[in-house]
């Protein structure tokens, strides 16, 4: 609160504030005394009235002379302050009394002068003896006292108490004027100190604004006169600081103003050879691109007749020859991909997807893809996930499998025996996130301090002789951290050099909504299950995935244990109703095998049996219903779960006896609405050996899957009526009011964007086949979808696209037959299809655009794109393409597209007429 007084206000209460506490102390003081005085004066006046009264009284008391008596009291009434007067007879009765009644009750008093004070008076009483006879004319002998009566006397404090008053108020008043005098005082000083500090103030505001030729005048006071004397220097100073700067200013705008001119100059030279670099960065790009477009048409090439030429009569020696070059084109083009993705990286073009996605499914299907080159080197692919690990995610699950699969196919790579485990666990978790550690470990080489600092460094490996050893560019590992690193997250490697390496991703993914439980675990619910494995960490994993699917697990590492224990539980309250088999040709011949599902199945225990991949075919004649009981290692639990649920539940009785070498067909839905597009499908899964159903509209589809059996479905996408999105979703909601299990559906479009590609999976599509599809495709398809394998499957890993400079063809009779899998009458057939359509097709385009139907013209587009995909037309096939991408973008650009696709018909009819 002091702080906050100006210096009047300081002074005021430094003056006034001593002044009047010693002013009221000393009133006080000298007011109390008084009355004090005053008091005493009135007590000792008392006395003295009642010790006279005394003498007078005694005669009249003795005669008891009442009337003398009276006229004694009225007169000591005169007296000032005497209220009341009375006389009493020895024993106290009254003789005269003058005055109003006493106040104060009566002193006890016997033989001497007492009093008693009150608040508003004092009474006193003295007794009278024969001795005050004495004073009078009235002569006595001596004898002993003889008390006469008594004196009482009252006395009234409004005197004392009034010149009190008196005295207290002209202290106040002289307190008062005391002060006054003090304030005006100090007033006046206040102002004396106040002034020249305004002066000073105003004085320093105008220096603050900047008018440094302010001075201060003489203040009136010594100590005021320096202090202005110093902020005049101060000023001084300040201008001739400011007169100083304002040259240094501009001296330096000066020399800015030459450096601009310079760095003007300078930047229109940069600017130059910015244009220079941007030209430079242009045709490196467009190098790059036409370099690695040149490269692909060759190998697209290679790999394309390869593919026919397998399929001709060739010796072994030149079927080993073909194979390799195969395999080279493929490495070839594996590093061609690497530097690309690497080179849409580095320039910051690589967009990343944000779309639900179910983790355990995505790194299952990341070893199922591997589990081949795994399984030829005898090495062991494991895969665990905590059980607190959440799987339903959001992010970009294809960039996240890339680089997974490049981890998993490095550990292949260089493991030579042993096993590879790849763990998925959780780091950190929140409600909307989860801290995801995914890691692959391998018993292979190990990696030195010195390799490990090198991994991950572009066009590096470990060291050269693992480069010619195993080839590759060094840019897998350097395009997964990129990848990871723009996923907001970070890789690493722990490795000892001969005992293995362990690759780790730690990665932050928002959690995706989960509608639905991941796996029905009422299914299985109450079955027990015997397990057999004699690997320890694939027999952990395996246990860990059924008891996931809501089973009761018994592990075994013995074939013998396992058999002993289900004959004996087998009159228990719960026996072991199933077994999971996973072995090898070497742990079990398939004879053996056979002999040992036909006892468990005497004893009631289904079983379903998990081998490698390269020994698939090995057993597949061994089994009851090789569609149901056999599954590729590791497996994947979903399907799993799925066999499981057929071999307690089955739709169809299991073959009894135990037919041997019984080789079932996969029974096939093939949908499309176009002729050409079902009739290739059709033709290459019979040539496989596949028993085909084939229909050409939803309605149709949802009919066949409610009258047939089929364990696969190729669904189009587009159809008139109802598309293959809502036949999806009806065959799944009657899948589900019937209690059947859902038979896997896989979408076939001639061109989807990446949201369509989502919007097929959400609809309860499994998976997608972007046309043009070949045999290896679908026999891949079938056998990760039904676990069948096709027979007469084709030699090559893809179908090559079409080489680059076909695209400027209008009738390519070359691809029109690579596209027919090498069948002439069947690419003849498809190309008379496709022609006999054009004029229908093409009136249907012209009247959608007419009335503006976008739907209708995008649907025919479609239509038309789908059965080009199929036949050597690669300029009809560009011009639909683009056509339908701008539609479906909205693209103002559509109309002229539209219009290049109605001149690429004219074209290819015309050539058409030409050639024939």
């Amino acid at each position: 609160m002091f702080k906050d007084l100006g210096i009047k206000g300081r002074v005021l209460l430094l003056t006034l504030l001593p002044t009047s506490l010693l002013a009221l102390v000393l009133g006080g003081y000298f007011t109390w005394v008084q009355l004090s005085n005053l008091q005493a004066q009135l007590l000792q006046r008392g006395e003295m009235l009642v010790e006279h009264l005394a003498p007078l009284a005694a005669p009249a008391l003795q005669q008891q002379n009442k009337a003398l008596l009276e006229r004694i009291a009225q007169q000591a009434l005169d007296h000032p302050d005497v209220r009341v007067v009375s006389f009493l007879a020895p024993e106290r009765t009254a003789l005269a009394h003058a005055g109003p009644s006493m106040l104060n009750p009566a002193p006890d008093s016997q033989t001497e002068i007492s009093l008693l004070s009150g608040q508003d008076a004092t009474r006193f009483l003295l007794p009278v003896y024969d001795q005050h006879l004495v004073l009078s004319d009235v002569s006595e002998t001596e004898k002993p006292p003889q008390l006469l009566g008594w004196v009482e006397l009252e006395l009234s404090h409004q005197g004392t108490l009034l010149s009190g008053y008196r005295s207290l108020f002209a202290s106040l008043l002289l307190i008062v004027g005391g002060l006054a005098v003090t304030a005006l005082l100090a007033l006046r000083m206040s102002r004396t100190i106040n002034e020249p500090l305004r002066a000073i103030k105003a004085g320093v505001a105008q220096l603050k604004d900047g008018n440094l030729e302010t001075r201060l005048p003489p203040l009136g006071s010594h100590e005021m006169d320096e202090l202005a004397a110093g902020i005049n220097r101060m000023a001084e100073a300040l201008q001739n600081a400011q007169e100083e700067l304002q040259h240094s200013i501009e001296q330096a705008t000066e020399d800015v103003r030459q450096n601009l001119e310079t760095i003007e100059i300078q930047n229109i030279e940069l600017d130059f050879a910015r244009k220079e670099a941007l030209e430079a960065s242009r045709i490196k790009s467009e190098f790059l691109a036409n370099m690695s477009h040149e490269i692909r048409t060759p190998l697209n090439g290679i790999l394309g007749f390869t593919n026919l030429l397998q399929k001709s009569e060739l010796s072994p020696r030149q079927q080993d020859y073909l194979t390799t070059i195969e395999k080279s084109a493929d490495s070839l083009l594996g590093i061609i991909n690497e530097v690309l993705d690497f080179s849409k990286i580095e320039a910051g073009k690589l967009a990343l997807e944000s779309i639900p996605f179910n983790l355990r499914d995505l790194l299952q299907d990341t070893l199922t893809i591997l589990a081949p080159a795994a399984h030829e080197k005898q090495l062991e692919l494991v895969s665990l996930i905590y059980r607190d690990t959440p799987l339903a995610l959001r992010g970009d699950p294809q960039r996240l499998k890339q680089v997974l699969t490049n981890l998993v196919s490095n550990a292949i790579k260089f493991t030579r025996e042993g096993t590879i485990v790849m763990r998925a666990m959780v780091e950190d978790e929140s409600p909307d996130s989860a801290q995801l550690r995914i890691s692959v470990m391998d018993t292979g080489i190990g990696l030195s301090d010195e390799e490990l600092r090198a991994l991950f460094q572009a066009f590096s490996q470990a060291d050269n002789s693992l480069t010619r050893q195993t080839g590759g560019t060094g840019l897998g590992l350097v395009i997964s951290k990129r990848l990871i690193e723009q996923m907001g997250g970070e890789i690493g490697v722990d490795s000892t050099p001969g005992e293995g390496s362990e690759f780790w991703i730690s990665l932050a993914l928002p959690k995706a909504r989960d509608d639905a439980e991941d796996l029905p675990r009422t299914a299985l619910l109450g079955h027990r299950v015997a397990i057999l494995e004699s690997h320890e960490l694939a027999r952990q994993a395996l246990a860990h995935q059924l008891e996931d699917c809501g089973l009761e697990v018994e592990s075994f590492a013995d074939a013998g244990a396992l058999f002993d224990a289900v004959s004996t539980q087998q009159h228990q309250t719960r026996p072991l109703t199933l077994a999971v088999l996973g072995i090898t040709a070497g742990q079990m011949p398939p004879d053996t095998l056979g002999q040992r599902i036909q006892e468990l199945d005497r004893l009631g225990c289904k079983a379903l049996v998990l081998c490698p991949t390269t020994e698939l075919g090995t057993f597949h004649s061994t089994l009851p219903d090789a569609y149901t009981q056999l599954q590729a290692k590791p497996p994947c639990t979903r399907k799993l779960h799925k066999a499981l649920v057929e071999l307690v539940n089955p739709q169809r009785p299991l073959n009894e006896p135990l037919v041997l070498n019984d080789t079932r067909r996969p029974h096939i839905l093939c949908v499309d609405d176009n002729p050409a597009n079902l009739l290739l499908v059709r033709t290459l899964l019979d040539d496989m050996g596949a028993q085909v159903t084939a229909v050409d509209s939803g309605y149709a589809a949802i009919d066949a899957v409610k009258h047939g059996n089929f364990d696969l479905v190729f669904m189009d996408v587009q159809m008139p009526g109802m598309d293959g999105r809502e036949a999806t979703e009806a065959i799944r909601y009657w899948e589900n009011e019937q209690g059947h299990s859902a038979t896997p559906i896989i979408a076939l479009t001639a061109h989807a964007l990446a949201n369509e590609k989502r919007a097929l999976l959400q609809s309860g599509m499994d998976d997608y086949l972007t046309k043009p599809i070949n045999e290896r495709q679908l026999a891949q398809v079938v056998l990760k979808w039904t676990g069948l394998n096709l027979r007469n499957q084709p030699a090559s890993k893809a179908a090559p696209p079409a080489p680059a400079q076909s695209q400027s063809k209008v009738l390519d009779a070359e691809e029109g037959l690579r596209l027919a899998a090498g069948k002439a009458d069947l690419a003849a057939d498809m190309l008379s299809m496709l022609l006999a359509g054009l004029p229908g097709d093409r009136q249907a385009i012209r009247q959608a655009r007419e009335a503006g139907e976008r739907t209708a013209l995008i649907e025919r587009v479609h239509r038309l794109h789908g059965a080009t995909r199929y036949c050597g037309v690669p300029q009809l096939r560009a011009a639909c393409q683009r056509s339908e991408t701008l539609l479906k973008q909205d693209d103002p650009e559509a109309q002229q597209a539209l219009d290049e696709l109605d001149a690429a018909i004219s074209r290819l009819t015309e050539a058409a007429a030409q050639s024939a």
